[in-house]
């Protein structure tokens, strides 16, 4: 039987990780690391910090791999995300394998961005491969996206007894502003969605590398720094390679 640990790391800052997810790497027969290609390369050197500074273990093995590539060119992007998830899944396996035996037994661990359960795919593809091996999930929970991003702004994540919307920047551009909400915030967007919106009466904070060394903050009305946090975000992803953000935009009473 293996136990799969899914430990929430927070943003990348070796600060957010808990005791409770140290005490989890340390219990790890493996870690696996995956790797997103050479234009991210700084992803893997975060988690390889985080190792370094965390794992005393020295029992514990700690094996690299290449991440599947999504087929960005399939016309149905659920079809695409599924046959990913799935190459993933073999991915995972085959690791597992090559470390721990072909009847694998242990724990096993990955170190996840933020929270597990907040539009991360790792639960879901543990499920895939719990039809390949016999398994039981467990999960560390980790400081989100959100948390991070309200904290850095000192706000907080709703208005006075109002309801908050967390969607993605594909649904923003698809569907525009959600009928009847006061409060936004969207991730997993891959190019400021919210120019597709009517500034007018928005406010917007805005948070790039949160909590990271090169954090990006901006605030403000959207009508007047909308372009800004363009221009930001592609700077960042001009010099690092990659670039992880948030935002929370809300309507002005």
């Amino acid at each position: 039987m293996i136990e799969l640990t899914l430990i929430g790391i927070g943003t990348g800052n070796p600060d957010h990780v808990t005791a409770q997810a140290v005490q989890a790497m340390n219990a790890a027969d493996l870690i696996l690391i995956p790797l997103k290609g050479p234009e991210k390369t700084d992803l893997a050197e975060l988690r390889r910090g985080l190792l370094a500074r965390h794992l005393a273990n020295a029992a514990t093995q700690v094996v690299e791999f290449d991440l599947p590539l999504r087929d960005a060119d399939n016309p149905s992007y659920r079809a695409g995300v599924s046959e990913w998830h799935d190459a993933i899944a073999a991915a995972w396996e085959h690791q597992i394998r090559a470390a721990l035996g072909p009847d694998p037994a242990g724990r096993v661990a990955l170190l996840i961005w933020g929270d597990p359960m907040l539009y991360d795919s790792s639960l879901r593809i543990a499920e895939r491969l719990g039809s390949r091996l016999p398994l039981t999930p467990r999960v560390i929970p980790g400081i989100t996206s959100i948390q991070a991003l309200c904290a850095a702004h000192a706000i907080p994540l709703n208005a006075v007894g109002a309801s908050v919307i967390i969607t993605t920047g594909r649904q923003l551009r698809a569907q525009g502003w959600p009928p009847g909400a006061e409060t936004v915030v969207v991730v997993l967007d891959g190019g400021c969605a919210f120019e597709v919106l009517d500034p007018e009466g928005l406010s917007i904070w805005w948070g790039g590398c949160v909590a990271m060394p090169q954090e990006a903050l901006i605030a403000g009305p959207l009508s007047a720094v909308g372009a800004q946090i363009v221009a930001t975000r592609s700077a960042l992803r001009a010099k690092h390679g990659w670039v992880m953000d948030i935002y929370l935009m809300r309507r002005d009473a």
